[in-house]
């Protein structure tokens, strides 16, 4: 698991180059302008609603004593529940709408890796969109069920610092399964890739830590994330499928 997270992260070193060497970029356009947009709105009705639902969960609290410091808490947990679910739907909706576009993109950067014609699917942009939004529903819906708990444990002094490590590695995981699906939809059915992934757990989660780190950076953070997790992505996933 370790070596493989050492491997997922590592694979971003050249990522840049390769991007510029295979004169990519503009291949990017669409999907970093996708990054932009879905940031905003998710920024923007992060920002509306970060107040009415500390005050809801407040709200439980019908008794005057201890009633300032639950609020206190309900505010604080509030705000984390928003920047927690901001990550999650912009990563997911994000991988989700820019599948027509990545997956050509990660075609030529797997022939660049092999030598070769890659081996394509017959999949329109079409298919390529349902699929990479069947993929993010089916993460999201994985993650909302593991985040609350999680969120829960947080709450628990001391404890809480390692549940906010297992958010974030948990995110990252599903980051990196989005990114490394690109490739996979061109060897696997659905099955096969959930399945590849899961036996590639490291490799997922390393690409997805960086992935993640990105969006902390702002703005260019969200206009670079993807290029760069995708060529990453790539490159892992290939070398990877080469090997089994």
């Amino acid at each position: 698991m370790i070596q493989g997270i050492t491997k997922g992260v590592q694979a971003y070193f050249g990522a840049f180059q390769l991007i510029s060497k295979l004169k990519l970029w503009r291949f990017f356009v669409v999907p970093m302008i996708i990054s932009v947009i879905t940031a905003i709105v998710i920024g923007g009705l992060s920002y509306a609603f970060s107040d009415n639902i500390g005050g809801y969960i407040a709200s439980f609290w019908s008794w005057e004593f201890g009633k300032e410091t639950f609020t206190t808490i309900s505010t604080v947990f509030g705000g984390l529940i928003i920047v927690v679910l901001g990550f999650l739907l912009f990563k997911h909706i994000v991988l989700a709408l820019s599948a027509p576009f990545m997956g050509p993109v990660s075609k030529k950067i797997e022939e660049h890796i092999i030598g070769k014609e890659a081996q394509a699917t017959e999949s329109s942009s079409f298919e390529l969109l349902i699929r990479g939004i069947r993929i993010s529903l089916r993460n999201l819906i994985r993650e909302l069920i593991l985040t609350l708990p999680i969120l829960l444990i947080g709450l628990i002094p001391v404890i809480g610092i390692f549940s906010t490590i297992l958010l974030f590695l948990m995110q990252a995981y599903f980051a990196g399964f989005g990114n490394m699906d690109y490739t996979l939809e061109r060897h696997f059915n659905y099955t096969d890739s959930v399945k590849f992934v899961k036996r590639n757990r490291g490799l997922a989660t390393g690409n997805g830590v960086i992935f993640m780190l990105f969006l902390l950076i702002p703005v260019v953070g969200v206009i670079l994330v993807l290029p760069l997790s995708v060529t990453a992505a790539t490159e892992i996933t290939v070398k990877r499928i080469q090997q089994d």
